[in-house]
């Protein structure tokens, strides 16, 4: 998150306004074609980068901005979990990008495929459900802090899995929509780094990578 004029404020309201109505589309259209909704959302995030005023580009970066890289979709790294909330919950902390510390509570699990991931609630004020993650592109092919799953606060959230029109409590956790934080491209951003225990052993090639 970044401060500054009571304009940037509503800036900052719109840009959120405008991810939350992303999501929405490519939740309608996930279970219809999820390529299409990958690509839906692709087009979105450029559009916001390029050319909205809380983009996490400068003025510069923006003037010569094309478009986020992204591995091709993979159905394979598609998937829908049941967070496990059997065992205890944990308070912990996890420094941001720019050093501060970000309260967490973790809540659950969820078992995929791929690993194990621990997924929490960000403890401050108006929440939300976090699910980042690191693996072995971190640092190589994609950000060495992590990227993100969900992060409800912002509104990046894929919904849960419907099965005849009701949901089934399983989160759709798809890969390919992973998604790097702002501290990534700038650092006056301030970001959550993923907690060492979300490290899944081998390589996610799915979603967001570095340039």
């Amino acid at each position: 998150m970044s401060s500054g004029a009571p304009t940037a404020w509503l800036d900052l309201l719109d840009w959120r306004r405008e991810v939350s109505a992303l999501y929405a589309r490519v939740r309608a259209e996930l279970p219809r074609d999820p390529q299409a909704a990958h690509q839906l959302w692709q087009t979105g995030r450029n559009a916001l980068f390029k050319a909205h005023p809380q983009s996490p580009l400068d003025a510069a970066a923006r003037a010569a901005f094309a478009s986020l890289p992204c591995w091709p979709y993979d159905p394979a790294l598609a998937f829908s979990a049941r967070v496990d909330t059997s065992g205890p919950q944990e308070r912990l902390t996890v420094p941001s990008s720019t050093g501060q510390d970000m309260p967490l509570v973790r809540f659950g699990q969820v078992t995929l495929p791929i690993g194990t991931l621990d997924v929490y609630w960000i403890d401050v004020y108006g929440g939300g459900v976090f699910l980042p993650f690191r693996d072995a592109t971190s640092g190589q092919e994609s950000y060495g802090g992590g990227r993100y799953l969900l992060d409800t606060a912002k509104s990046a959230d894929l919904g849960s899995l419907s099965l005849n029109g009701t949901a089934s409590g399983e989160l759709r956790l798809d890969f390919n929509f992973a998604y790097h934080p702002s501290c990534f491209y700038d650092p006056r951003w301030s970001c959550p780094l993923a907690p060492p225990q979300n490290v899944l052993g081998g390589p996610v090639r799915a979603g967001e990578r570095a340039p």
